[in-house]
C-alpha cells in the first residue's frame, strides 16, 4: 500500500478515534469509558506500531485542543501513544485467527494493567495530589470489566472487517500500479 493510502487510511481512523474519544465517551474526573480503543487497535492491526502511536498521540492532542474534557496533561498523550505501539508490536501482520487473537489478549491485557492501571493512575497522582492506591484500585475493577469487552469487540470487527480490507487493499494496489504504468 503506497504511503498516500496509509496516511489517508490513519487519517479517517484518526478522525473516527478523536468521535469516539470525546464525543460519545462517558467520562468521570477520574474514568473514562469509551470505545476509542476501537480505531487505535485497528491502525495497530492495519499499519503496524509507528502509525497506531502516531494516530493515538494525534487523537489525545487533537482532542484536547478542539473538544476538551478537563485539563491537558502531556502524560495522557505518551499514554496514548504507548497504547498504540504496544498494541502495534503485538497485533501487526498476525498470521492467523488463533495467533491474532493470543496477541489481542497479550496487547490488551498489558495496555491495561501497564497503561490504564500504572501510568495513568500515575498521571491522576502527579495532577491531584492523591495516593496511588485510590486511583488505581478504582480502574482495577474496570480493566477486569473492559478486559473480555474489548478483546471481544477487536476480534468480532477484525472478522467482519477482514474481507471489505482486504477489497480496499486490493483495489488500492490495483490503482497504484495503474497510475504508475500510465505514460504522463
Amino acid at each position: 500500500m503506497s504511503k498516500v493510502n496509509k496516511l489517508v487510511l490513519a487519517s479517517l481512523l484518526l478522525a473516527i478515534l478523536i468521535v469516539l474519544e470525546r464525543l460519545v465517551s462517558i467520562q468521570t474526573q477520574f474514568l473514562r469509558v469509551s470505545f476509542a480503543y476501537v480505531p487505535i487497535t485497528l491502525t495497530a492491526i492495519l499499519l503496524g506500531p509507528a502509525w497506531s502511536a502516531g494516530v493515538a498521540a494525534l487523537g489525545d492532542v487533537i482532542g484536547a485542543l478542539f473538544l476538551p474534557k478537563g485539563s491537558f496533561f502531556p502524560g495522557f498523550t505518551l499514554s496514548a501513544a504507548l497504547t498504540g505501539l504496544i498494541h502495534g508490536l503485538f497485533l501487526y501482520n498476525a498470521k492467523n485467527n488463533r495467533q491474532f487473537l493470543i496477541r489481542l489478549i497479550l496487547s490488551t491485557f498489558t495496555v491495561l494493567l501497564f497503561i490504564h492501571i500504572g501510568l495513568t493512575s500515575l498521571w491522576l497522582v502527579i495532577m491531584y495530589k492523591r495516593a496511588f492506591v485510590a486511583f488505581a484500585s478504582t480502574r482495577v475493577i474496570s480493566a477486569a470489566i473492559l478486559l473480555p469487552i474489548e478483546i471481544g469487540t477487536v476480534f468480532m470487527l477484525k472478522q467482519f472487517l477482514e474481507p471489505i480490507v482486504k477489497r480496499f487493499f486490493k483495489a488500492a494496489a490495483v490503482s497504484e500500479n495503474d497510475c504508475q504504468a500510465k505514460p504522463d
